[in-house]
């Protein structure tokens, strides 16, 4: 497979994420015909990740002002999702697991 550039379609899915607390499967085809920020991430409670996943939050309002959903994505499991969520004081968009 050819690398992706910005732009381009991404491949779909559908993976369990986290949003307030609650676990739920989000795909990309919930999303067709919106505009998204897809973001992907080391891992939580990592030192270098949360300025961006912090950053995005404080963010999201104003995306959403513009029509534009916001997920985070990374290797880690939805319990960490929730706990790092939580430490984090709260995000306002989910984090999905794309433990595979």
């Amino acid at each position: 497979m050819d690398a992706l550039r910005i732009g381009d379609q991404a491949p779909h899915f559908t993976v369990k994420g986290v949003f307030q607390g609650e676990v739920a499967d989000y795909s990309l085809s919930a999303y067709k015909g919106k505009w998204l920020v897809l973001f992907f991430y080391p891992a939580d409670f990592t030192f270098i990740c949360p300025t961006e996943v912090v950053g995005f939050s404080k963010l999201a309002k104003e995306f959403a002002a513009e029509k534009c959903a916001i997920l985070g994505v990374s290797v880690d499991g939805v319990d960490s999702h929730r706990s790092w969520a939580a430490e984090l004081g709260g995000l306002e968009y989910p984090l999905l697991s794309d433990i595979d």
